[in-house]
């Protein structure tokens, strides 16, 4: 966003590494500063609230990341041709893609779900155990 100067300014993020460094070479939870035209802040900050939302490994975050590029190309595609046969066969090429996420989705759920039971139980426990004196 330009500033009363006319400038843009920089926007920051937390990442793994510092800018003047490598992949994955250390320096750890320092702060790298964005410019607009340098990427997506945007991008990045839906990035990294799925990968707190799901709990996801990177691997994982790169596979969500790569099926919803895919799923937005295929779109771009959807929208740019006027054939049905054209856009049955998109929206073919799209299913892999949702169900991958789904399954991610899924077995997040499925542990949530473990979880819970498990507090449950320990609830009911604590719920029925005498009571200590004092």
């Amino acid at each position: 966003m330009p500033s009363a100067s006319g400038s843009r300014r920089g926007r920051s993020a937390t990442t793994k590494r510092s800018a003047s460094s490598p992949a994955g070479s250390g320096a750890r939870g320092s702060h790298r500063v964005y410019d607009d035209d340098d990427v997506d802040v945007e991008r990045l900050l839906e990035l990294k609230r799925l990968r707190d939302l799901l709990n996801v490994a990177l691997d994982e975050l790169k596979q969500l990341v790569e099926a919803e590029e895919a799923r937005a190309a295929i779109r771009r595609r959807y929208r740019a041709t006027e054939s049905d046969a054209e856009r049955v066969s998109l929206l073919d090429q799209a299913l892999p893609y949702v169900d991958g996420q789904i399954a991610l989705v899924r077995a997040r759920l499925a542990e949530l779900k473990r979880l819970e039971t498990e507090l449950v139980a320990k609830r009911k426990q604590i719920c029925r155990a005498p009571a200590r004196a004092l």
